[in-house]
């Protein structure tokens, strides 16, 4: 069974994005989810072996993808990254700044080491994306950027670092939507809450419950799935979203509307999207049901 989208097919046909982090979990389905739709997806991420996995998973499918290892967080190295695309592509239509990670742990234990390594991977680099695709490509022929943020809006207890990151690059976003509009660009940021990604286990420890716990914070009394942050993400890439820029879509559950006094009932009556066919469940859940 292919991609389930819930977009027509062929919408991107004959154009080219760039998913970074697109190796696992949230932009190995989006590269999907864009490549069913007619897209040529160009995956960038750190680790040739993941990629690879991705790609022949795309490619088995009859769509159109490549890779290629990049570091975001290398300046020199995202330049000529998006020289190397360009010259085999001959344009870009979209980027999704999806790259990222971070660590857990309380503030106070966080060594400033640590903290700029998160900023430069969920900032910076994603910085040097933009800037490049921008002045190489789009400052000419326009085109598309979404930048993925996360539910920081009250602060981000545990995850300090990428809470301050995610929070530059939301105004990041902004300011690009205004100096970048008269080159016919959009640029976007998509705030996503918790989601059962295989991200879920880079974390081990104290940090398994808490993000089990997490879930009865949420109105929506789950979390969410890579198919509805994708699915998100092609709608802000589309024609449907062209007067859209300068915006962040939260796709949280409503995690941010939870308030104090106001106690959060068990239910189960938010039936989720899996239009990702080739999603499975996190190990932290398989390994602790």
């Amino acid at each position: 069974m292919p991609y389930q989208s819930i977009y027509r097919s062929g919408l991107f046909d004959g154009e080219t994005m760039i998913v970074t982090g697109g190796g696992s979990g949230i932009g190995r389905c989006v590269a999907h989810e864009l490549a069913a739709l007619g897209a040529h997806v160009v995956i960038l991420g750190r680790k040739a072996e993941k990629l690879e996995a991705v790609e022949k998973e795309i490619a088995a499918e009859g769509l159109s993808v490549s890779s290629k290892v990049c570091d975001i967080r290398d300046e020199a190295g995202v330049a000529d990254t998006i020289a190397a695309i360009l010259a085999e592509r001959g344009r870009i239509d979209g980027l999704v700044n999806n790259a990222g990670g971070q660590f857990y742990s309380h503030l106070e234990n966080i060594p400033t080491k640590g903290f700029e390594a998160v900023v430069r991977n969920n900032l910076t680099g994603g910085f040097n994306m933009m800037r490049e695709v921008y002045t190489q490509w789009m400052k000419a022929n326009g085109g598309s950027i979404v930048n993925m943020i996360a539910d920081m809006w009250m602060g981000l207890p545990n995850f300090a670092h990428s809470g301050a990151a995610r929070a530059g690059m939301y105004s990041l976003t902004q300011t690009a939507a205004c100096e970048w509009a008269g080159s016919g660009v959009r640029v976007n940021s998509l705030a996503s809450g918790m989601v059962m990604s295989s991200g879920f286990d880079n974390y081990q420890g104290d940090a398994v419950n808490t993000i089990r716990d997490y879930v009865k914070e949420i109105p929506m009394q789950r979390f969410g799935t890579v198919a509805e942050i994708s699915a998100a993400i092609t709608f802000l890439l589309s024609p449907g979203a062209a007067f859209i820029t300068g915006t962040c879509l939260r796709v949280d559950g409503g995690g941010p509307n939870a308030r104090r006094g106001w106690t959060m009932e068990p239910h189960d009556r938010s039936p989720s999207f899996e239009g990702f066919h080739l999603d499975s469940t996190p190990r932290l859940y398989r390994d602790n049901p």
